[in-house]
């Protein structure tokens, strides 16, 4: 199990990877100043996909991060 510093570097590393400085910025910022239930945003964010597609879209971006 990773400690809470190790998944917030994580997290970090990821939001730089795939918005840049700047925008991983405004997006921490974003969450900071609005009243944001990630919790709720995280249920909605797959709610019209079945699960053989989450599970088809996780594999391609697996085999997608194997090819880098």
């Amino acid at each position: 199990m990773k400690t809470d510093s190790e998944i917030k570097i994580s997290g970090l590393e990821i939001l730089n990877q795939h918005l840049g400085m700047v925008e991983a910025e405004r997006f921490i910022a974003l969450i900071q100043r609005d009243k944001f239930d990630y919790t709720r945003w995280r249920e909605s964010l797959f709610e019209d996909l079945s699960g053989e597609e989450i599970s088809r879209r996780a594999m391609e971006h697996q085999k997608h991060l194997k090819d880098e």
